[in-house]
């Protein structure tokens, strides 16, 4: 057992002392898909003391090209994947504390889980997420490794509290309508690339190395061969409301997060996103047709029909989603249509 991490303490900025941190500290991955369960076998493998896993999923077969965890029995068991991936991790290395959640991430949720936490690891599949996770860091001062991948493009970003720009100074607000791996697809290059980034940032900072974190939001498109890294230095705002001189957190209230309820008697939950968001139907219509389901369009809203769910968007951002009572289920056909 003494030879298992030899070959990670050879490498220099590391060493004997740098695994000793490693080996006590705590990472939280939000999300247990391509991205989560990735970055999780990668830490679990350097000896990162306790890994938490939250994910509301369970494992599908579309999942299985590009989620490496996880197995055909998964699959056919439709085991929620944070214990799928619990179950495996232990094997890869027992002497880690792997603590497997399957719920959303809720804000209540997630501030329960921050104690102790040393980086938090975005492997999410939405923005509304991405701000709660932003405005916690924020918070509570724990950094967070931004990550997202779809098609064969990737981007990442390490924001650290007090230090660089946050998300929402990048953002400013949150972005509709964009492309999701069902709506376009991916493949798993993109995945494995912007793992590397994310662990990498990781052991950085677990053992202190702070002169060597990246700065810049790096993105890549492996299919036609393009790269960039981006100074974002200047971007943070003095006025941010989540990171500047006098923060409010907005996207842990309650009017900057997605409202959700179940119509009575429908069958149907409907979800509206933060106030001020309009839809461009056009655009989404385009982007749902690449997916096979039947979509129709008025002047005043789409449908879009996948066979044993329809969504209905309307232009001012509310979405119906019948066939289904559950919030959970509503919430990640939302996202896994509209990102």
């Amino acid at each position: 057992m003494s030879e298992r991490y030899s070959r990670q303490e050879l490498f220099t900025p590391i060493g004997v002392e740098g695994q000793k941190k490693i080996n006590e500290k705590h990472v939280l991955i939000l999300g247990a898909g391509a991205l989560g369960s990735a970055n999780a076998e990668a830490l679990v493998r350097a000896g990162v003391g306790k890994v938490t896993l939250i994910d509301r999923d369970y494992v599908d077969w579309s999942n299985l090209q590009r989620q490496q965890l996880y197995t055909e029995k998964d699959a056919t068991d439709r085991l929620p994947k944070a214990i799928a991936a619990k179950q495996r991790l232990t094997e890869i290395n027992s002497e880690v504390e792997v603590e497997a959640i399957v719920a959303d991430a809720s804000v209540v949720e997630l501030e329960r889980l921050l104690k102790h936490v040393s980086v938090i690891i975005d492997a999410t599949d939405n923005f509304d997420t991405r701000l709660i996770i932003n405005d916690l860091s924020q918070k509570h001062g724990i950094p967070w490794i931004y990550g997202a991948c779809v098609g064969s493009y990737g981007i990442s970003y390490t924001i650290l509290p007090g230090d660089t720009p946050c998300l929402h100074c990048l953002l400013e607000r949150v972005p509709m309508g964009g492309m999701t791996c069902d709506t376009v697809g991916i493949i798993s290059p993109a995945v494995g690339m912007v793992v590397a980034y994310q662990v990498a940032e990781v052991l950085k900072i677990l053992v202190d190395d702070q002169k060597h974190i990246r700065r810049k939001l790096v993105t890549f498109d492996l299919w036609t061969n393009q790269s960039t890294s981006i100074s974002v230095e200047k971007l943070k705002r003095p006025g941010c409301l989540s990171c500047g001189e006098h923060p409010t957190y907005p996207f842990l209230s309650y009017e900057n997060q997605l409202k959700t309820a179940v119509l009575c008697g429908r069958d149907t939950v409907q979800i509206r996103p933060q106030e001020g968001v309009s839809r461009d139907l056009a655009q989404i219509e385009s982007s749902l047709k690449a997916t096979g389901g039947k979509v129709e369009r008025n002047p005043f809203l789409l449908s879009f029909d996948t066979g044993s769910h329809r969504l209905v968007i309307f232009q001012d951002g509310r979405v119906l989603i019948h066939g289904t009572k559950d919030i959970a289920e509503a919430k990640g056909i939302y996202h896994r249509y509209l990102g």
